[in-house]
């Protein structure tokens, strides 16, 4: 079976890459950003895009391979563009932890000397090296503040003269991300140990940070993320958690779909459980505090209506 986490991408191989890796502009990666002085970010997605862009303001140019919202993050594809952007970026952001290996595969064909940020490795979480570990860090607010003062610093050492516009950015993004973490702290006071259920372990560390029990069978979860068949048991013993009315709530990625997930969505309709739509990278028209603001509303909303 294909496997469905981003770790497994496929690219675009060949000729493109290899003309670009020749004709590209390269930028320096230390100290005076780009050959025309503006300091160009690539990231994985528009998640850390938008974490970048919030703290690096007009000053920086922030390019997100994965931006569009009815895009799944599981069939990206590479193209002449966007490794074209990797080998003029100053400034690499990726997620890490095998959740998008693509951007590996794109700084080697690129040549680039850009430093690169990994937001798995920054955040400490995966220390022990956890085969099980969740590498979705974006819906861990500690992390997000941890990156966003490693992006202030690299943005500052490529462009020390906006390094005051870099650090008033920085410490306004990190209040609004603390103020998250309160308000996931009090609701942990009103929804802890509530059960609940998720078709792939995307809100992990947000179920986690409001004390959640999720039950969902590990069987099911790990099958649907690497794109392989669920077996009959998981898929009996998950719909069981729903036709039994044993969970309060399923978060279902709505970027990524199969008859099984829809199998579940439908079985928790019918029970009158409250299903709220997650995903990977952010809606139209969202910031990252804005979509992280809306998850935290719609997951304690549903729970204590």
């Amino acid at each position: 079976m294909q496997n469905r986490r981003l770790l497994a991408l496929p690219l675009v191989a060949g000729a493109a890459a290899l003309v670009l890796t020749g004709c590209a502009t390269s930028s320096s990666g230390s100290g005076s950003g780009s050959d025309d002085g503006t300091v160009r970010v690539v990231a994985s997605t528009n998640v850390y895009g938008s974490i970048a862009k919030t703290v690096g303001g007009d000053d920086v140019e922030v390019t997100s391979i994965l931006d569009d919202p009815s895009q799944d993050p599981h069939s990206f594809e590479s193209s002449a563009r966007t490794q074209l952007a990797v080998s003029r970026a100053d400034l690499l952001i990726e997620n890490g932890g095998g959740y998008d290996d693509f951007m590996t595969t794109l700084a080697k064909a690129s040549g680039t000397k850009a430093d690169t940020i990994d937001v798995v490795e920054l955040s400490g979480l995966d220390a022990g090296g956890d085969a099980e570990f969740n590498e979705h860090v974006f819906y861990d607010y500690p992390t997000m503040v941890k990156l966003v003062a490693d992006v202030e610093q690299r943005l500052t050492k490529l462009d020390s003269a906006q390094a005051d516009t870099f650090e008033r950015n920085a410490k306004a993004l990190t209040s609004k991300l603390d103020d998250l973490e309160s308000q996931t702290a009090a609701a942990k006071e009103e929804v802890d140990g509530q059960k609940v259920s998720y078709t792939e372990p995307v809100p992990g560390y947000l179920f986690d940070a409001m004390g959640l029990d999720n039950v969902t069978p590990e069987a099911f979860s790990e099958a649907i993320e690497e794109g392989d068949d669920v077996p009959p048991a998981a898929l009996n013993d998950t719909l069981r958690l729903f036709s039994e009315k044993q969970v309060k709530l399923l978060a279902y990625n709505e970027q990524t779909s199969s008859p099984e997930t829809e199998q579940v969505k439908q079985a928790a309709d019918q029970a009158g459980i409250p299903v709220v739509g997650v995903t990977e990278t952010l809606p139209k028209g969202e910031d990252y505090v804005s979509w992280q603001q809306a998850n935290i509303d719609a997951i304690q909303g549903a729970l204590t209506k």
